[in-house]
């Protein structure tokens, strides 16, 4: 590991240290400071400057044993600790420059990451940190061994928090979704808490209308039975009243404290009103807000009160949508190649008649 800082020291040690420094990776300038002053030392310092790009400038890796990696664990928690938001970008820019400067095979690399997105998240900087899961996972792959699948869970948890907390709900879905992926049947009951999460985050967020892929996760699987369950299932697939009969059958003390339970589990919660605007929006009652967020296009006729419909969006796409886009395909196909040999004729046809 070799990060290169300057310590507190006044000028002229620094400008013998830069001297030095360059001397010894073969630049040709004097060790001693130059009698003419500090911009004189400064010309002469700048003019050969470029010999640190050379190979002999290049130094070998401090090898990092297991005293060194529990200080930097032991660091890593101190600056998670940052008491503002000014000294957070400070711990933040710290801890970026000591991630780039490990050895891309240590696996001490997971925990300095997930540091930086810990403080990354309270100063809203997360997008500094976090672009997308596969980004990420290339980035920690390549530790040696690569971080744990519990590891992953962990660091995928937190960042579906820091994201929601940024409000960026559209990435925190997506790595909710991620780490459901990574449990399996066997495991599946563990994610119970994660499962909830994730339904509950994508039933509050008022862009998120199709949800029929969250039925296909293992740890959303395990569920069914539930009432968290069963509201997700009415949300892919039922219509307003579906969603005021669940209500109305659960609206006292059953409900009530599943409610509070799930505004623990997931702080975001949910709202009776705001289901009942994203449940007519999904059943087509309120169609000048179903036009606003562009799942449909039609425009209306006031003078025969009629909404003619051009294309919408399908909540669900299961099997009988792919027959359907198959046989639009197709008949595409057929008429693209009846134009074509149309063309073709016209263009082989003879110019002119016999008289």
């Amino acid at each position: 590991m070799s990060v290169y800082t300057f310590l507190e020291i006044d000028v002229n040690s620094q400008v013998e240290e830069l001297r030095a420094y360059l001397k010894e990776v073969g630049a040709e300038i004097a060790v001693e400071r130059s009698p003419k002053g500090l911009e004189d030392d400064l010309h002469k310092i700048i003019g050969v400057c470029d010999t640190a790009f050379s190979s002999e400038a290049t130094e070998p890796e401090v090898p990092v044993g297991d005293k060194t990696e529990s200080l930097i664990l032991a660091f890593c928690e101190k600056l998670a600790k940052a008491p503002s938001n000014r000294l957070g970008h400070v711990c933040l820019r710290v801890l970026n420059l000591l991630f780039h400067a490990l050895p891309e095979n240590l696996g001490v690399r997971y925990h300095v990451y997930y540091t930086m997105v810990q403080v990354s998240g309270q100063i809203g900087q997360i997008q500094a940190v976090y672009q997308c899961a596969e980004r990420m996972r290339s980035t920690l792959n390549t530790a040696q061994p690569p971080p744990s699948t519990e590891q992953m869970q962990q660091l995928l948890r937190l960042l579906h928090q820091t994201l929601l907390a940024n409000k960026i709900s559209e990435d925190a879905s997506k790595v909710m979704i991620e780490l459901l992926g990574t449990y399996t049947t066997e495991n599946a009951s563990q994610a119970r808490e994660d499962a909830h999460r994730c339904i509950i985050a994508s039933l509050a967020d008022p862009t998120t209308y199709i949800m029929d892929h969250l039925l296909t996760l293992k740890p959303v699987k395990f569920l069914e039975g539930e009432l968290i369950h069963d509201l997700l299932t009415i949300f892919v697939s039922e219509k307003l009243p579906g969603y005021i009969h669940f209500y109305n059958n659960h609206k006292d003390y059953e409900f009530y404290h599943w409610l509070m339970y799930m505004c623990v589990v997931a702080p975001q919660g949910l709202d009776h009103e705001a289901n009942v605007r994203k449940m007519r929006l999904l059943t087509f009652m309120q169609m000048a807000e179903t036009l606003k967020t562009k799942l449909v296009s039609a425009r209306m006729d006031q003078s025969q009160h009629k909404v003619f419909v051009s294309s919408r969006v399908h909540r669900t796409f299961g099997r009988n949508q792919w027959q359907a886009l198959h046989e639009t395909l197709t008949g595409w196909r057929t008429n693209l190649t009846l134009v074509k040999d149309s063309m073709q004729a016209i263009v082989t046809a003879p110019i002119g008649g016999s008289k």
